[in-house]
C-alpha cells in the first residue's frame, strides 16, 4: 500500500506541474510534439558524432533523460527528437532564434553569456587546460614562453589562457582554429605546440588518437568551468529541464552515466560529487 501511494503522488505532483496549460517553450514543444537539441560534433566526450554518424557523448545521454522526463511531464505518448549541428559561433544564436530548445554541449555558464540566453542547473565542473607533446615537457604556464598555442576563439578557453599568460608575464604565440579536431591535428603534426581548452575535453582527444602516451596534460588549471545546458529564456522550461536534472541527481543514476563516458578515469572528484549533491533539489 505504501508503494501504491507513493506512486499516486509522484503522478500527482507531475501531474501538478502542468496542471495549467503550458506556454513558450513548452506548447511548442507539446504542440510539434518535438524537441530540438543541439550538438557539437567533437566536443569528445561531453558532446560529438559517433561512428554510426549519431550525436553522443555525456552531455547528449542528460539531453535524452531530460528529453524523456519532458514528455512524462507533457503527457505525450510520442516525442520526436530533432538534432541539430552546432559550434562555438553558431549555439548562441541557434539558441536565441529558436532554432534549438537545448544545447548539449560543453558550454559554460557565464554572466555575459545569461544576458541572452538561460542555463540549467550544473552539468559538469571543469577547467582550462591544454595539452602538448609528452618530448616537449611543457608542464607550466610558464613554459609556454615562446611556443604557439591553439585555442578556439569565441570560448572561455581563449579569455582565461590570455588572462594566465599574462599574469605569468609570458609571451606565446596564439593561434586560432575552428575546432577541437583541427587544434588536436596541428599538435599532432607538430603545427603547434600546445592545444589549450577544457581538460576532459583535452582527455578525450588524447584518447581518442592511437598514440595517446605521446600526449600530456599540463600540471595546471587556469580556470573554473561550470557547464551547463543552454536554453532560451523561458522560466517555466527551465524548470521542467531542471526537474529531470535533479531527479537524475538525486536518484543517484548519474554515477551509472558518468561511469559510462570517464569510467577509466575513476569515480567523480570531490568537487564533482558536491555539484551532483547541491543540485538534486527536492520536489
Amino acid at each position: 500500500m505504501k508503494n501504491i501511494a507513493l506512486i499516486a503522488l509522484m503522478a500527482c505532483v507531475c501531474t501538478a506541474s502542468f496542471a495549467a496549460e503550458p506556454q513558450g517553450t513548452l506548447k511548442k514543444i507539446r504542440a510539434s510534439k518535438t524537441l530540438t537539441l543541439g550538438y557539437s560534433e567533437s566536443a569528445v566526450p561531453f558532446s560529438f558524432v559517433g561512428n554510426d554518424n549519431r550525436p553522443q557523448g555525456y552531455t547528449v545521454d542528460l539531453c535524452k533523460r531530460v528529453a524523456e522526463g519532458i514528455q512524462q511531464q507533457l503527457q505525450l505518448s510520442d516525442l520526436n527528437i530533432k538534432w541539430v549541428k552546432v559550434d562555438v559561433n553558431t549555439r548562441i544564436p541557434a539558441v536565441m532564434k529558436g532554432d534549438v530548445d537545448i544545447e548539449c554541449g560543453s558550454t559554460t555558464h557565464t554572466l555575459s553569456r545569461q544576458e541572452k540566453v538561460d542555463f540549467s542547473s550544473m552539468t559538469f565542473v571543469d577547467g582550462g587546460s591544454y595539452i602538448s607533446k609528452a618530448r616537449a615537457k611543457l608542464g607550466s604556464i610558464k613554459d609556454l614562453a615562446g611556443k604557439r598555442v591553439s585555442v578556439i576563439p569565441g570560448t572561455t578557453t581563449e579569455k582565461v589562457l590570455k588572462g594566465a599568460l599574462d599574469a605569468a608575464q609570458v609571451t606565446a604565440e596564439i593561434l586560432p582554429v575552428r575546432t577541437h579536431a583541427d587544434g588536436f591535428s596541428a599538435l599532432r603534426d607538430d603545427k603547434i605546440d600546445a592545444y589549450a581548452s577544457d581538460r576532459l575535453i583535452l582527455v578525450g582527444l588524447a584518447l581518442s588518437g592511437i598514440d595517446a602516451a605521446s600526449y600530456r596534460l599540463s600540471d595546471e588549471m587556469f580556470s573554473y568551468e561550470p557547464y551547463a545546458l543552454m536554453m532560451r529564456r523561458d522560466a517555466d522550461f527551465k524548470v521542467a529541464v531542471d526537474r529531470e536534472l535533479a531527479r537524475l541527481y538525486r536518484s543517484g543514476d548519474i554515477l551509472n552515466l558518468y561511469g559510462r563516458w570517464y569510467g577509466p578515469l575513476g569515480e567523480p572528484s570531490t568537487l564533482l560529487k558536491a555539484m551532483y549533491f547541491l543540485n538534486s533539489m527536492p520536489e
